[in-house]
């Protein structure tokens, strides 16, 4: 199977729309990472765990990526797509996230996407090591989406969503926990 043109998450534009959001609205990256927080406030009070950081927003510029997870709670607060930040793509806004509210938070459904993907992988009889190296990350990236428990980088996950020919929305959930 020959490898599949795909765009890229361009994280440092997701920052900096982000950070624009941030300017517009005249607030700290701590006033950021309340309001993101807020936005799940009721199942915040009920999980007590612990808030987004400042950090967590900031290093989004330095490593030009962050994880699928926190890239939702941004998301959510920018009111954009996974797709609206890919470039090297048609530009589109995407299949639109879920709608949720105060009691929710959305969450990458990662077992569904291993799913998916290995499906695919086998229908098209492409090896891990072959796909690996056409997504540009370790076949053990790819393999320990099966058990993962929290994340895997938004970069990647967008690159399999981009593989797969499916929307990120179609692996999204309102998660209630």
């Amino acid at each position: 199977m020959a490898p599949r043109p795909r765009a890229t998450f361009d994280g440092r534009a997701f920052f900096a729309a982000m950070d624009d959001q941030r300017r517009a609205r005249d607030l700290s990256w701590r006033g950021v990472a309340d309001e993101i927080w807020a936005l799940s406030s009721v199942l915040n009070g009920r999980r007590r765990d612990h808030p987004i950081s400042p950090s967590t927003l900031t290093h989004v510029a330095k490593l030009g990526d962050t994880s699928c997870q926190h890239a939702l709670f941004i998301l959510r607060w920018l009111g954009r797509t996974p797709e609206s930040f890919l470039i090297g793509a048609a530009p589109t806004d995407g299949t639109p996230l879920p709608v949720t509210d105060a009691a929710h938070r959305l969450r990458w459904d990662l077992r569904a996407l291993y799913g998916a993907m290995n499906d695919a992988r086998g229908a098209a009889a492409v090896t891990w090591a072959a796909l690996a190296r056409e997504l540009g990350c370790t076949t053990s990236q790819l393999t320990g989406l099966r058990t993962a428990k929290f994340a895997t980088g938004m970069g990647l996950a967008m690159a399999i969503v981009q593989w797969l020919d499916r929307p990120a929305a179609d692996f999204v959930y309102v998660a209630t926990w």
